[in-house]
């Protein structure tokens, strides 16, 4: 069975190489020698693959996988080497294609697809109170009052600039 992605059938795959990395977090407590690592589960599976598409139709089958790849959404893949993965639907992190010399309507391909995870709902914030929202309102528009009054103070103090710096001066002169 050949590899599949959304409707197209990818001809002629040469190799498929599955990258699956987990997540540890390492803590070093102290007072102790050792270290502990922390599970934190793992990223999204993700492949690369690579093959030739040969016949009248590969100009089509290319436009087809880059308009996929174009649209960005997470498409069904089926594939014998991620059947056990659990994987169900793939997004095109990268496509590259060339045509080859040599034969004509000759196309290589090179896919690289992530497994797209569900993004979780949000839980219900409809407990919180509605209350939280007017303080924090409250604490902004305070902060922006006391920002405009050290505008006021900073131009304020242009006028001890010169004193200040003459005064600067006849100390530097002093310890000479």
């Amino acid at each position: 069975m050949h590899p599949m992605l959304d409707d197209l059938e990818l001809p002629q795959v040469q190799e498929i190489t599955t990258y699956d990395r987990r997540m540890l977090a390492e803590h070093k407590p102290p007072g102790m020698a050792g270290s502990l690592l922390q599970n934190l589960g793992r990223r999204p599976g993700s492949l690369v693959l690579w093959g030739v598409k040969t016949g009248p139709d590969a100009l089509a089958f290319i436009e087809d996988l880059n308009g996929k790849f174009r649209t960005g959404d997470p498409l069904p893949f089926v594939a014998d080497i991620i059947a056990d993965a659990a994987i169900a639907q793939m997004i095109i992190d990268d496509l590259q294609w060339q045509e080859l010399a040599g034969k004509p309507d000759r196309y290589a391909y090179v896919l690289t697809l992530r497994e797209y995870i569900e993004p979780v709902e949000p839980e219900d914030t409809s407990f919180l109170e509605s209350d939280i929202l007017d303080d924090a309102q409250g604490l902004i528009d305070d902060l922006l009052d006391g920002l405009d009054i050290g505008l006021d103070f900073a131009t304020g103090l242009e006028r001890f600039v010169g004193p200040l710096t003459e005064l600067l001066g006849r100390v530097q002169n002093a310890n000479r």
